[in-house]
């Protein structure tokens, strides 16, 4: 058994090839992340492996390696994630003290597949994918709309001494525009604040065109998911971009510690203790919280269950106790979601 451990970067890749028992077979491998990529990497990994079975470990950067895991599976390879802390947590163990490069984590990240058999394994759904990407383009049409008009509000209170209402809307667009276009100043400043509206109003008209379409791939693919208090067509959308396949969290508990919503023990000398989960996929977390925010507000069960627990745990503690309640409910509906899919899901299988 030969396993592949890759440090993926932007521009390169950097691969080593060790055996079952962790030692190194040849020099790394540095590649460059081109259409050339797969050709170059399953030639160099024939002339080592001499037909024994691959698995190819890949550090969990999954913005620069998505194209790198696809193109292995979809050859017939196995590919696992790594997380970078327990790659982090074998260099540390495998490497001299202070070593870091990136043969070292390469290596560092073969050695953690190696010693845990039970990593995500990678699988390609296309539907998934799409909704990644509309996703992540509206997070980040988002992000400039805010930025704009956290700008354009700064602005019209120096100069015209008015806070606008919410410009994600069309009446508090219209609101401003008409005080723009009436206000005396300087012209200058009109032309900038104009050119800010206009822009704004496009990022709205993007961001409501993406959120259709995502209704549109979302509605078949997770209506058990959509009839949860708290969880919109986007909120939906967020939660299969970043878990995609459920199957691969066989139990609650394990999306749970995924997400940063499982406490961590942290007790000794037979004194129970946790703590908070700092870590975790904080896109998930985020989502949950607003989920928990929206069930306090509106959900008799999570009102009951806030009121049992503040007493104690106070109102912050309380919260963290719902969403890792919500955490079961999310995977008993996506579960059952899932099990309603018709489209084809590429997964590991042995190359002939």
């Amino acid at each position: 058994m030969v396993t592949v451990g890759i440090d993926p970067h932007k521009h390169v890749h950097v691969a080593v090839a060790v055996d079952a028992d962790g030692r190194r077979l040849t020099r790394p491998l540095t590649v460059k992340n081109d259409a050339n990529l797969i050709g170059v990497l399953l030639k160099w990994i024939r002339t080592i492996s001499d037909g024994t079975p691959v698995t190819w470990a890949i550090e969990d950067g999954r913005g620069f390696a998505r194209r790198l895991a696809d193109g292995l599976l979809l050859t017939g390879h196995e590919v696992v994630w790594v997380p970078t802390r327990l790659m982090a947590a074998h260099r540390k163990l495998h490497a001299a003290t202070g070593s870091k490069s990136d043969p070292v984590d390469a290596a560092a990240v073969a050695h953690a597949a190696i010693a845990t058999p039970g990593l995500d394994r990678h699988r390609i759904d296309d539907r998934v994918r799409e909704l990644r990407v509309l996703v992540d383009s509206r997070a980040d049409l988002v992000r400039r709309r805010t930025m704009v008009i956290n700008q354009i509000k700064a602005y019209t209170h120096l100069w015209i001494d008015h806070t606008p209402g919410d410009l994600t809307r069309r009446p508090g667009m219209a609101s401003l525009t008409a005080l723009v276009d009436t206000t005396d100043m300087s012209g200058h400043v009109r032309r900038v604040l104009i050119e800010m509206v206009t822009e704004i109003d496009g990022l709205n008209k993007r961001v409501r065109g993406l959120e259709t379409t995502i209704r549109e791939l979302v509605t078949p693919l997770a209506p058990a998911l959509l009839e949860i208090t708290g969880i919109s067509h986007v909120s939906a959308a967020v939660l299969l971009a970043e878990i995609g396949d459920i199957t691969r969290f066989t139990s609650s508990a394990k999306l749970a510690r995924y997400s940063g919503t499982a406490p961590i023990p942290v007790y000794s000398s037979d004194k129970e203790r946790y703590r908070l989960h700092r870590g975790g996929n904080r896109r998930l977390n985020s989502v949950l919280y607003t989920t928990s925010i929206v069930q306090q507000r509106f959900h008799p069960g999570a009102q009951a269950l806030l009121t049992r627990h503040e007493p104690t745990k106070g109102a912050r503690g309380a919260r963290r106790i719902l969403k890792r309640h919500l955490i079961d409910v999310i995977h008993r509906a996506m579960m059952q979601d899932r099990a309603t899919w018709q489209h084809h899901i590429t997964q590991h299988q042995l190359a002939a």
